[in-house]
């Protein structure tokens, strides 16, 4: 006999009511076209969650202090391998002062990330993270994926909570979800080699909550996958939060092909990613924070995200290379962030990694030193001199 598939409104009922929805239930949701009602379901979950008046965005900046790679992933255009002229390490001044700009728009994190480097043992980044909390003791440092994580583990030939441990001693604050892509094994051997498999991803996470740490959680996706390795991807983020706690946020975002070796995957609009962002809304129900990808999609549809689940318009992103190298290239001031929430009627707050407001003083001086960074900027354009580093 064959399996009566979960009716579409039964479902949509049973998570705005704060059930827990199945792993079928998500599949027919994911397969529904009918995107007004997901959406309008996932707000309603949204609300519960978040009754308060605000939405909120964070201020940082996406710093990768090398772009070299032992991994070979077709779906990333940023990556160089270990022997290549296009290859960098981010000189350590040069790195301390993109902090320091950071700091000055009113920053109070960074999203430190890089490639699977060959060369450098954990001590170096160890080094990296002290000199950092010596000179910027405030800011918190978001840093090193689950693949660089596994990989410090197989360079060093150190456990897990050893390297761990260490990083986090050295000043590591918080644990970026990038590198999930997504977790089945299936697809990750079909798009990448020589990088973390999906055990060894959620063990990094779950071995960095036991030691009190706290991380993101991400999906990219829109490649090779299908709807059923979609929804196992969400199962296996839900189970783990089940276990540890300790995810503070989902992001997902549709992948952006050109400049890759998968160049010829035709790009997802705007539809799918409302879709998949409502139905992790719905299915993620121990989520707290669901984060707009308004990089990837731009001013409009990031804002209407928070119409389909989201509750934060993420980071106002300073400086983002990986996703610019595949061609994707969505920049806003702050102001346009702040007035995409206004525009849905709640106020813009800023927040820091663990959503805790920021006072009112720091966001008016951050509001205030954004707008004069945007018109040096313009200005410098115009002269035809570009100051960010």
């Amino acid at each position: 006999m064959i399996a009566k598939q979960p009716d579409l409104q039964t479902v949509l009922n049973k998570a705005v009511a704060g059930e827990r929805i199945s792993s079928a239930e998500a599949l027919t949701l994911l397969k529904s076209d009918n995107l007004t009602a997901l959406g309008a379901a996932a707000n309603a979950v949204t609300r519960r969650k978040h009754p308060e008046s605000y939405r909120t965005y964070n201020i940082d900046r996406n710093i990768n202090y090398t772009n070299v790679c032992t991994a070979v992933c077709d779906f990333c255009a940023f990556y160089r391998g270990p022997k290549s002229d296009e290859g960098y390490v981010l000189e350590r001044e040069e790195l301390m002062q993109k902090i320091e700009e950071t700091v000055k728009l009113g920053g109070e994190q960074i999203l430190l990330q890089g490639g699977l480097h060959p060369k450098y043992k954990l001590d170096w980044y160890e080094e990296m993270l002290r000199e950092i909390k010596q000179r910027f003791p405030t800011v918190n440092v978001h840093g090193f994926s689950p693949p660089e994580i596994h990989h410090f583990t197989k360079l060093n030939n150190l456990s897990l909570e050893e390297v761990l441990s260490r990083l986090k001693d050295a000043g590591l604050g918080s644990l970026p979800g990038g590198g999930a892509e997504i977790l089945n094994d299936r697809v990750r051997g079909e798009i990448t080699r020589g990088k973390v498999m999906t055990e060894d991803w959620l063990n990094v996470m779950r071995v960095w909550h036991q030691l009190g740490g706290r991380s993101s959680a991400t999906m990219m996706f829109g490649h090779v996958e299908t709807l059923e390795e979609r929804v196992e991807h969400l199962q296996r983020l839900r189970d783990l939060q089940d276990e540890t706690g300790g995810f503070t946020a989902f992001i997902c975002w549709t992948f952006q092909p050109d400049n890759t070796e998968m160049s010829d995957v035709q790009p997802l609009g705007a539809f799918e990613y409302l879709r998949m962002q409502a139905v992790a809304r719905l299915f993620l129900d121990n989520f707290d924070n669901i984060q707009s990808s308004w990089v990837t999609q731009g001013l409009k549809i990031g804002q209407l995200a928070l119409t389909y689940g989201a509750n934060d318009m993420g980071s106002l992103m300073i400086e983002e290379n990986v996703v610019a190298e595949a061609g994707t290239v969505h920049y806003l001031t702050l102001d346009q962030i702040r007035d995409c929430i206004s525009e849905l009627g709640f106020e813009p707050q800023q927040r820091n990694v663990h959503y805790e407001l920021i006072d009112a003083d720091h966001q008016a001086k951050s509001i205030e030193a954004n707008r004069t960074w945007v018109e040096e900027q313009k200005q410098a354009a115009a002269a035809g001199v570009y100051q960010l580093s």
